[in-house]
């Protein structure tokens, strides 16, 4: 019943199996390999387009790499305020972009608002150089509620971010369990929406540890190879990260992971609500869900062997959602939840409200 985080549980046995495989003989270097080749043309498939790929490490890394290619120093990036990027990630951005500034948008449920949008484009940076301008949008999907932008929603951000002059990076930590949790494509959800660069995350989703920045734009590309080398990102034996991204991709296991993620949290969250004194702080549209849980509840579950958080701050709302004798937590299933692990946190929840 551990339901901490979807980066708990191990490595899909597909992409161990590929890992086993490409352990075998001499192969190229530093991303020069067969494996990574294959991973490459992969992607473009999936994609439905040309992809400038560059497989990292961590999602950090994806994320404040592809920002600083796209952000000069003395430029800023926008993103929501519960965003990753700026509350998770350690000021790697403005370190990566060697002194950029992050500027936060408002909007329930982790999802940027659009008039909250266009109130900032009428305030940033009208009297440059004295004020600083934005060069890029950063936004989450799935975002840190587990909500996820519609499409429209994207195609409305990204519109008004370009008529700006931004640049749009989607930070797809979750993007498998967004996708599917739209039943849409991966075209469809980045560059055919107007998103110019994707940080492509399988770390939370099966692999072992591998991220991809994507580039729609080959020109905005340009300076990453240098980027990912600086910051120790270029593995010399890259055929285990391409690797990797063959076994994740193959047969459409990063689906597969993702629906069935989705669907144990679909169970996990529905099953919740039923029971008298829980409540969902908001929609749990992919694997990540918010429930509000009376704090007896809670102390009962997490004695019984329950793992999970117990969610700092005001919550995808703000202030006023969590009574003094509530908690808000956050449960995150993985492609490694089964019906046996949710049915069991089910009746202890259920025990626990009796």
């Amino acid at each position: 019943m551990n339901f901490a985080s979807d980066n708990v549980y191990g490595v899909s046995a597909q992409v161990m199996d590929a890992l086993r495989e490409s352990n075998e003989g001499p192969s190229g270097t530093y991303g020069g390999d067969a494996h990574t080749k294959r991973a490459e043309t992969m992607i473009d498939d999936v994609f439905e387009t040309g992809v400038s790929t560059f497989l990292v490490t961590t999602g950090t890394a994806a994320n404040a790499l592809s920002l600083a290619a796209i952000t000069p120093s003395y430029r800023a990036v926008l993103c929501h305020h519960e965003a990753h990027v700026h509350v998770d990630e350690c000021g790697s951005i403005e370190f990566q972009t060697g002194g950029s500034k992050v500027l936060v948008l408002e909007g329930d449920d982790a999802k940027i608002d659009i008039p909250a949008l266009e109130r900032t484009f009428g305030e940033v940076g009208q009297r440059m150089p004295h004020q600083i301008g934005a060069a890029s949008l950063s936004l989450t999907q799935a975002s840190e509620f587990g909500t996820v932008y519609s499409l429209d929603e994207i195609a409305a951000i990204c519109d008004l971010a370009h008529a700006y002059g931004l640049k749009v990076h989607m930070d797809g930590a979750r993007f498998a369990n967004a996708l599917v949790a739209l039943g849409c494509t991966a075209a469809e959800m980045t560059w055919k929406a107007g998103v110019d660069v994707l940080s492509f995350g399988a770390t939370k989703n099966g692999a072992m540890a591998l991220d991809a920045a994507l580039f729609f734009d080959a020109v905005d590309a340009e300076s990453f190879p240098f980027r990912r080398l600086r910051s120790g990102q270029l593995w010399s034996k890259g055929r285990f990260l391409g690797a990797q991204m063959c076994g994740y991709l193959e047969n459409g296991l990063w689906l597969d992971n993702a629906r069935q993620a989705n669907a144990m949290a679909a169970k996990l969250s529905e099953g919740l609500v039923e029971i008298g004194g829980v409540r969902l702080s908001c929609p749990c549209q992919a694997n990540e869900m918010f429930p509000v849980l009376p704090r007896a509840m809670h102390e009962r579950l997490q004695a019984s062997g329950a793992v999970y958080y117990e969610w700092p701050g005001a919550g995808p709302k703000g202030p006023g959602l969590v009574g003094g004798d509530e908690v808000l937590a956050r449960l995150i299933t993985s492609f490694e939840a089964t019906d046996e692990q949710v049915g069991a946190f089910l009746a202890l929840a259920r025990d626990a409200a009796q």
